[in-house]
């Protein structure tokens, strides 16, 4: 048995190349995870909206040339007198509009901010996503783990147990039958060592999906240590974790974004005051002759500087800044409503996690105060087999039975690692 156990360490190590725990697997879901990747994304998008909108205040250069021909009557632009020529005009112009004011820039500057703020808080949430799952699927593994280790420990002392319930029947101490219900017991084990199995490479893949990971040569290992106890004895620790919530503070900015978007709106209402500064010069000449002027002095010579101030006064638009506005107030309206529909879900699922969190705890002490006393009452059934005053099958359901206790005092411990850990993610926003 020490030999095949050692083969079956040997198979694992060379299948599983690394351990991972459940720090380094966070530590890679949130650092490699796509939906991280594209929050981040997101944030870096909100930074260009930012400089766009700033962007707005300033003016625009542009620099334009115009080459034109004209035949018959036309203005000469050397006379400024109307002849019949064929001519080319060549014209040179650098112009710089700019708006002077327009409130409107400056709302799409306030609402690039509070867009960007969202997107942290949304790359923060999915953040608690990530991690929330991942902890959920590594626990998830750990359980079916130690499921799988508790029956093929039942499977090792079965097969000990028929080897010696054979000796005895030999030598007439037990009957035939006694090998007989044991070995049938052992058919249920191994169907349930199978069905376990399957359930435990189904997790480790539900896991390494939710980590983002693509690498089948990585195991998942829990580190043995005693559960952290987490303090949640206040009275308010449930309306202090939801105020520190990244989605919930991100409905507070979407409210925020919604009443900034009706003064956005308004602002088309309000006139806007626009300058602009013009420098040009041109060349021109009588097509099949020689310029009367070489370019070099037209350029100088025809040079000329436009300054130029407009005031836009918005009188009548066809009702569409009125709707727009009224528009904007419905959405206000239903980000309200979205808001109390994530208050009311984030209550729910904060106070979830603190009743779990305790049931686990006290659970777990329960399980933990009696284990002793499962532990005596099987070694006192295992000395009433040995000395013939218990039947095997009887011995059999007692010994199920005592693994059957190691396994729900791992599982409440996990289970109480694993509520300790989730709620550990609420308390570090």
């Amino acid at each position: 048995m020490k030999s095949l156990k050692y083969i079956l360490i040997l198979i694992s190590s060379a299948i599983f190349a690394q351990n991972w725990t459940l720090q380094k697997s966070l530590d890679y879901a949130l650092k490699n995870h796509s939906l991280i990747k594209q929050s981040i994304l997101e944030v870096q998008k909100s930074d260009r909206n930012i400089a766009i909108a700033k962007g707005n205040l300033l003016p625009s250069v542009n620099a334009g040339i115009n080459h034109n021909y004209s035949f018959g009557s036309t203005i000469d632009p050397s006379t400024n007198s109307r002849k019949t020529l064929n001519t080319q005009y060549d014209q040179f112009r650098i112009s710089m509009p700019v708006e002077l004011f327009n409130w409107k820039n400056y709302g799409e500057i306030s609402l690039s901010k509070l867009n960007k703020e969202s997107s942290e808080y949304r790359l923060k949430s999915a953040q608690n996503d990530i991690s929330l799952n991942v902890i959920q699927q590594f626990f998830q593994y750990q359980y079916d783990k130690a499921w799988l280790e508790v029956l093929q420990t039942q499977i090792s002392g079965i097969e000990e147990q028929i080897k010696r319930t054979e000796k005895e029947v030999e030598i007439g101490n037990r009957p035939k039958s006694d090998i007989y219900d044991i070995k049938a017991n052992l058919g249920t084990i191994k169907e349930q060592w199978i069905s376990a199995q399957n359930q435990k490479e189904l997790s480790r893949i539900i896991l390494q999906n939710a980590i983002g990971l693509l690498d089948d040569k990585i195991d998942f290992v829990l580190n043995e240590e005693n559960p952290e106890n987490v303090l949640i004895n206040n009275e308010d620790f449930v309306q202090k974790l939801l105020e520190k919530n990244p989605l919930y503070q991100n409905a507070i900015k979407q409210n925020e974004i919604a009443s900034k978007s009706i003064e956005l709106a308004k602002s088309d209402y309000y006139p806007r005051l626009s300058g602009m500064y013009q420098w040009s010069t041109f060349f021109s000449k009588e097509l099949g002759k020689e310029a009367a002027f070489q370019f070099s002095e037209q350029f100088k010579q025809n040079k000329n500087n436009y300054v130029s101030f407009g005031l836009d006064v918005p009188i009548f638009n066809r009702f569409q800044t009125k709707n727009r506005v009224e528009l904007a107030k419905l959405s206000e309206e239903n980000t309200s409503l979205e808001k109390d529909k994530i208050v009311l879900e984030l209550t729910k699922n904060l106070k979830t996690i603190e009743i779990q969190y305790r049931n686990a705890q006290e659970k777990y002490n329960a399980l933990e105060e009696n284990f002793e006393n499962q532990k005596l009452s099987f070694q006192k059934s295992e000395e009433k087999y040995k000395e013939g005053m218990m039947d095997a099958y009887t011995f059999f359901m007692v010994r199920n039975s005592w693994l059957q206790a190691n396994y729900n005092l791992i599982k409440s411990r996990y289970d109480l690692m694993l509520q300790s850990e989730l709620v550990k993610v609420y308390l570090k926003d």
